[in-house]
């Protein structure tokens, strides 16, 4: 264990920081090239080989997350240097999360200068301390770190979230497996055949019986019943109507001369009252 030193530590953060900013450029540069491998991958139709590498790719890229913590962690104790130098058994409150997070997560990078930095940090702090932060006593380490550094598996959205993304940028045809949601699988599950015959019950429903056509007439809605205006008179009614020929009066049937008489004597009898 390397024993601390002020003034060798201080070298030592920097040295850290300027390997974490080279080391996140390499890894970057890597992507790129491991981006334009999967899109050809996808162009050959390989879809499967093409999700293996993007869930690397996935990893590598939390794992350049982590080391831009690492770099931001360090400069915190490059500024508040004074206060690392001063503090004894345990940490300042203003530093301590810089501390545990660079002892707990500096064997899971590559960077040697971070990990001598570590041990310098562990032989400040003591032994007892250095395993209570192995052991993330009381949470002393940033929740972040913890899950950068905690082994992971991509899920399937986002798996094609990012060859979606690849293919759109190089050009590539692709197009992500749609899965059903939770909804979907009850109605399969039911035996009714879910959102497929759905769809099928829709397309055999008989469309709705269109309204006549009116030709040109508008149809006046009047206490529930359609009033259709009368037409323009056309040519025909336009001429003038010619007159009916009287029809020949029938004579009445020819009554006995006696009903004759009978009638005309009630008529006088009547007028005679009046």
């Amino acid at each position: 264990m390397v024993a601390w030193s002020s003034a060798r530590t201080k070298v030592q953060l920097r040295l850290s920081v300027q390997r974490l900013r080279m080391l996140q450029e390499k890894k970057e540069a890597l992507a790129k090239k491991a981006r334009r491998d999967i899109a050809t991958v996808l162009e050959k139709g390989k879809v499967e080989t093409a999700k293996l590498r993007v869930e690397s790719m996935i990893n590598e890229d939390i794992h350049v997350e982590l080391l831009e913590l690492l770099e931001l962690y360090c400069e915190l104790l490059i500024a508040r240097f004074g206060i690392l130098d001063n503090s004894t058994r345990e940490p300042d409150p203003q530093i301590a999360e810089a501390v545990c997070s660079i002892i707990y997560a500096a064997t899971r990078t590559e960077v040697k200068e971070l990990q001598v930095l570590r041990e310098m940090l562990m032989h400040k702090y003591g032994r007892e301390f250095s395993i209570g932060v192995m052991d993330n006593k009381d949470s002393c380490v940033s929740e972040r770190v913890i899950k950068k550094v905690a082994p992971y598996t991509p899920e399937v959205a986002l798996v094609n979230a990012y060859l979606e993304e690849i293919a759109r940028t190089y050009d590539v045809p692709y197009e992500a497996e749609e899965s059903l949601t939770l909804d979907d699988e009850d109605d399969d599950v039911g035996g009714g055949g879910g959102l497929r015959d759905k769809v099928l019950d829709r397309e055999l429903e008989p469309p709705l019986l269109a309204e006549p056509p009116t030709a040109g007439i508008d149809v006046v809605k009047h206490s529930g019943k359609p009033k259709i205006p009368s037409l323009p008179p056309t040519e025909d009614e336009k001429r003038p109507a010619k007159s009916p020929t009287p029809a020949r009066e029938t004579p009445p049937p020819a009554e006995a001369a006696g009903d004759d008489f009978d009638a005309l004597t009630r008529r006088f009898a009547a007028l005679k009252k009046r």
